[in-house]
This record gives structure tokens, C-alpha cells and sequence, in this order.
């Protein structure tokens, strides 16, 4: 384990460069939702709704925190951005379940222009002179525990890339999309170019445009895009509140019930166990939330 890590803390004095991944959790942001609401009041009822806020809580908790809990490179900074109204007790529960992830940065933000906002928190937080390179995720997303580590290690392979572009997209594809519930976890094998989480994008030091400046499917179109795929390395989540889903005709996803050969990859890439989201899930636990 020694040898390992100081093999990693050579690479990264050979290509210095500093990793961000950004979560809005429940941030009522202007624009960045797929379902318009008429006023800020209404997007703030919507996600601040009890129900709503509960199933995100147990997401983040079972899916997005282990799998950044577990990362075999921890040289990474997460920033989870909320809203400066978020009622108290939920803004403490959440400060709870990040207190023992140094990485983690909870930063309340009035609303404002989603793109603008996200852009000045992320770039708030640059450090260092080399390139940034930064992920984006959902609370009810997560990654691969190999994720920072082989997603710098990329970057190191394609860093010449950055002497005739601003920014260059690396994009780890093939993973899953996952339900959680009372039963354990439900899934079906996805591998769809420039999906959330696993995509980051490498931006130069002199570039203060961020991962929240590009929609996500269309990054192709504008940088150098490194497709790798061959291992799973990402979790959609998928339930009744997400954004994406609460428009008409959205095309239904079969998922199945992992067994428990499924259940152990799970933990062993993604250090997602099934058995605390049956705990998360558990019937009386999900009554007394409401």
C-alpha cells in the first residue's frame, strides 16, 4: 500500500493538477432545471417539499458519499451547493453526513443564475497553477471508488492536448443506472457517451469557464473528447423526483433486482451496500421521515 500511494503521489508531482467534483443539492438555482416553475417561491416549495427532500437525503447518503468516501485517490476537493433557505434541520443533517469527508465543502448561495453561480463557486475554490479538471453529479449519482485516480491518470496521458485547447473533455462511460428501495437495488447496465457523473472536463489555468458552462451531451461538439469505456465506472440514479423525469412521454427504463453476485459488485466498485439501502428503505423508517 505504501508503494502504491507514493507511486500516485509521483504522478501527480508530475502533472499537478487539481480535481473537483461539484453537487447541487436542492439548490434553487434560475434555470438548470428541465421543469420550469413560474416563480423561485415555486421551485423553492418544490424542492424543499419534505417528501422530496427525504428521498434525496437517503440517495446521497447510500449512492453519492460512499463511492466519494472510498476513492483510492482522495486528493480531490467536493463542493455541495444549497440554498441559503434551506430549513435548518436539513441543512444540519447534511452537514452531519459530510463532517467526516475532508474533501467536502457544504456553501449555501442565494438563488441565482445557475450557470453563473456554479461557475463562481467552482472557481472560488481553484487552486494551484496547473489545469482543473471537474465532474459534476447529482445527489442520487456516484462513481466508481478508482474514479479520481484513473480519471487523472487520463489526464496525464492526454495532457498535450491543452497546448492548442482551452479544454478537453475525458468521459468514462460504461456503468449503470440504479433504483434503490426497500428490497436493495434494482439495475440495468447503461453505457451512453458524456453521461453524469463520470464525464470531467480539463480546463487550463487561464480558462475560467467550468464543467457548468457546457451541457453535458453536447461537450463533443466542443473540445477534444476521450472516450474510455471496458469497465464500469458510473451510477445514474433513478427515482420519481428526478428532474428528467418529470416531463411527458419520458421513455420508462426496466430495471432489474441485482442478486447477490450483483450486490458484491456494487460494493466492491462503487462501495455501494445494498444492505444499507434496505436500512434507508426500511418501511418504518420511511414512515417516521414523513
Amino acid at each position: 500500500m505504501l508503494r502504491d500511494a507514493a507511486l500516485v503521489n509521483h504522478r501527480q508531482e508530475d502533472f499537478p493538477v487539481q480535481v473537483i467534483g461539484l453537487c447541487r443539492f436542492s439548490y434553487p438555482a434560475e434555470g438548470g432545471f428541465q421543469v420550469e416553475h413560474g416563480t423561485i417561491a415555486e421551485r423553492i416549495a418544490f424542492l424543499y417539499d419534505p417528501a422530496r427532500l427525504e428521498e434525496r437525503f437517503r440517495t446521497f447518503e447510500s449512492f453519492t458519499l460512499p463511492a466519494l468516501r472510498a476513492q483510492t485517490d482522495g486528493d480531490f476537493t467536493f463542493l455541495v451547493v444549497i440554498g441559503d433557505t434551506l430549513p435548518a434541520p436539513f441543512r444540519a443533517r447534511l452537514a452531519d453526513l459530510l463532517a467526516d469527508m475532508p474533501q467536502a465543502r457544504l456553501l449555501a448561495r442565494p438563488p441565482g443564475p445557475h450557470r453563473q453561480v456554479m461557475q463562481e463557486v467552482i472557481n472560488d475554490h481553484r487552486t494551484g497553477k496547473g489545469p482543473s479538471l471537474q465532474f459534476r453529479m447529482d445527489d442520487d449519482d456516484a462513481v466508481a471508488v478508482s474514479y479520481v485516480e484513473k480519471l487523472r491518470a487520463a489526464a496525464r496521458d492526454i495532457r498535450g492536448l491543452l497546448r492548442n485547447h482551452r479544454h478537453v473533455a475525458i468521459d468514462f462511460s460504461q456503468g449503470h443506472i440504479a433504483r434503490p428501495g426497500p428490497s436493495g437495488i434494482a439495475t440495468t447496465p447503461t453505457n451512453k457517451p458524456c453521461t453524469t457523473a463520470a464525464l470531467a472536463l480539463m480546463f487550463r489555468a487561464d480558462v475560467a469557464q467550468t464543467v457548468m458552462n457546457f451541457a453535458h451531451a453536447k461537450v463533443g461538439q466542443r473540445m477534444p473528447l476521450l472516450s474510455l469505456t471496458g469497465e464500469d465506472m458510473l451510477v445514474r440514479g433513478h427515482n420519481d423526483f428526478n428532474d428528467s423525469r418529470q416531463k411527458p412521454g419520458v421513455k420508462p427504463v426496466t430495471l432489474t433486482p441485482l442478486d447477490a453476485a450483483g450486490e458484491a459488485h456494487f460494493r466492491a466498485t462503487y462501495n455501494i451496500d445494498a444492505d444499507l439501502v434496505r436500512r434507508l428503505y426500511a418501511p418504518s423508517r420511511t414512515a417516521l421521515s414523513r
